[in-house]
């Protein structure tokens, strides 16, 4: 495994898009309703997860390869130095996809090895959707995400950084669970898609 971005990748002009301050407030309410003692973040990218936790008394190390980014350990996430149930929660947010899908399945088995209750990652899911929210008197804004008619899967091809994502061709929602479902010790609780950035699907998994 080889790094595939430097760290101005993450500069904030770049990278960190009001939408994707969204999903940053969903990893940090799926972590902090947990009220974990420890927590592990594979792939940190520029930070912002550990950093917003630690504001809240949450303590996160984080794992990578590249030790550019100033990981506290660094290490691949296909062998990480850790004994079982090594943390509370173990997370990985939009990192999966960065490797061959039997590698992330290798990857994800090796987090759910070091997990001692919960594991929590986010993944690409393309499926073209238009966010939809209607206010209703009384009771609210009611958010939907209305699939767009006539977008069947596209093939993904390689861009430097994502080997695959949900819903293109031959990575469908249901087969990507399948195999998810395959890992040892894990109960899948939840997937769901970010309202503000549904090109983010979340999966929370319980360690049985």
């Amino acid at each position: 495994m080889k790094k595939q971005v430097d760290k101005s990748h993450y500069e904030f002009a770049k990278y960190v898009a009001k939408p994707r301050w969204a999903s940053m407030w969903h990893q940090l309410d799926e972590v902090m309703r947990l009220k974990p003692e420890r927590v592990l973040e594979i792939g940190p990218g520029p930070g912002v997860f550990k950093a917003m936790a630690s504001l809240f008394g949450v303590s996160v190390e984080t794992l990578d390869i590249d030790p550019e980014l100033n990981p506290d350990h660094v290490a691949s996430v296909l062998e990480m130095p850790f004994e079982d149930g090594d943390f509370d929660v173990v997370c990985a947010f939009q990192m999966l996809e960065h490797i061959p899908f039997d590698q992330s399945m290798q990857a994800f088995g090796e987090m759910a090895r070091v997990a001692r209750s919960k594991v929590i990652i986010s993944l690409p899911d393309a499926r073209p959707v238009w966010p939809l929210s209607v206010h209703i008197p009384r009771t609210g804004a009611l958010q939907m995400l209305v699939p767009r008619p006539w977008s069947g899967p596209k093939r993904h091809d390689f861009n430097g950084e994502h080997y695959w994502e949900i819903n293109k061709k031959g990575f469908d929602l249901n087969f990507v669970v399948r195999e998810l479902r395959k890992i040892p010790r894990l109960n899948m609780t939840k997937t769901y898609r970010v309202w503000d950035f549904p090109y983010h699907r979340f999966f929370i998994f319980g360690v049985r």
